[in-house]
């Protein structure tokens, strides 16, 4: 048996596309933006046993366009399980990473996170999720709404993706969307017999927020609501924006349930009703993301606080990010260098991109025994240095 880690060949990818919609219960049109050059797989005796891609992204961070790998399409076919092909594929992929320079950071979303925290992911961000009837959808303080809400058609893609440029300026985690993107992802064609619709909201001739969503008839329902509406994008400028958008589906006397299934961890719903459980929230990991190099992506990386700090990393995978590291933060910039300074934290490479992220402050870290301890007065600077403006959250798949 020989086994073989490499890009797949134009002529494979239908073979690699089989493999990803198999492994992923996805359907194969899913896959078909992936191009070879993305691609790294693990041929067994020349037959394509395990999938892996990534994207070459943008991803904002704190205000700043950052690149990250956005690793996809990963899964390996049952027969060919248990041999360590994807430890094989993860590692030959950090060490391109690392030689090419390109990216420090690596992100993906997870079927599930066991798989990927063996190699140094960790969780950065919860995903929740809500399913509501419209009838409890009324706010505790009733604030008037000066705008209004009218739906829009294909020609008013552009003051679309200018809001999204707008709401995701200062967040962490949110993805640029290319064209490809929108039309694979929010954008995609409903279900047969589902309609997608696509409202904005304006004061004054002023766009200040948008929903996407789909209305899909539920069979067999023939009195009372018989609609499922779900949410696939809300984006808001104001409060007022976000609000009527709610009263707009707190208004559909057909709609029997409204899911949204990817709500950031801070989205003010539950902190705005007068029956915040009725929401039914729900949450579980979203974003996860590995600090490749970090030599690399430190200078990439735009912090909100400043301050000297001093760490010790421990990794398995990635040689060159072990020992000790000194960084210097500001709103301006980040540099970093290697140090002999006795280190105020240290940890295992896992932990690290929840601080960077700002999933858990390093104090919380610490509670958690995530990370030890060498300087208990650092912890003042290092939770100020390594905060967002937003909880992190990535609202596309990819």
């Amino acid at each position: 048996m020989t086994v073989e880690i490499r890009a797949a060949r134009p002529e494979e990818m239908d073979e690699f596309r089989r493999i990803a919609s198999t492994a992923l219960g996805m359907p194969v049109e899913s896959f078909k933006e992936v191009r070879p050059e993305w691609t790294l797989c693990a041929f067994e005796d020349d037959r394509l046993a395990t999938a892996y891609a990534y994207w070459p992204l943008i991803m904002r961070f704190n205000g700043e366009g950052i690149p990250v790998a956005g690793v996809t399409s990963v899964g390996t076919m049952p027969i060919f399980r248990r041999r360590g092909y994807l430890r094989r594929i993860t590692t030959t992929h950090f060490n391109y990473l690392h030689e090419s320079g390109e990216y420090g950071i690596a992100i993906l979303l997870a079927s599930l996170a066991a798989i990927y925290q063996r190699y140094g992911y960790a969780i950065v961000s919860t995903r929740n999720m809500y399913d509501v009837e419209p009838r409890y959808l009324e706010f505790a303080v009733d604030w008037p709404v000066a705008g209004r809400l009218r739906e829009v058609g294909d020609d008013e893609f552009g003051v679309m993706v200018e809001l999204y440029r707008h709401f995701r300026a200062n967040r962490t985690g949110y993805i640029h969307r290319g064209r490809a993107m929108w039309e694979a992802g929010v954008l995609n064609p409903p279900p047969a017999g589902s309609r997608l619709i696509k409202v904005i909201y304006e004061e004054s001739g002023e766009p200040l927020g948008y929903v996407i969503y789909v209305i899909t008839p539920l069979p067999g329902q023939a009195l009372g609501p018989r609609q499922r509406l779900a949410i696939r994008d809300l984006v808001w400028l104001s409060p007022a924006a976000y609000r009527a958008i709610w009263q707009h589906f707190a208004a559909m006397d057909l709609v029997s349930n409204i899911v949204w299934e990817r709500v950031p961890g801070d989205d003010p719903l539950p902190h705005l009703l007068l029956e915040p459980r009725m929401l039914h929230l729900t949450a579980q990991d979203g974003l996860l993301a590995r600090i490749v190099d970090i030599e690399r992506a430190f200078p990439k990386l735009r912090f909100l606080g400043e301050g000297s700090l001093i760490f010790e990393a421990i990794d398995d995978l990635c040689p060159w990010n072990r020992g000790r590291w000194q960084v210097e933060a500001s709103t301006e910039g980040t540099a970093i260098s290697r140090t002999t300074k006795r280190p105020q934290l240290t940890m295992p490479i896992s932990t690290l991109p929840m601080l960077v992220f700002g999933q858990i402050s390093a104090t919380e870290a610490a509670r958690m025994g995530r990370l030890t301890v060498e300087d208990d007065k650092a912890f003042v600077v290092w939770d100020k240095v390594m905060r967002a403006s937003y909880r992190p959250f990535c609202a596309d798949l990819f």
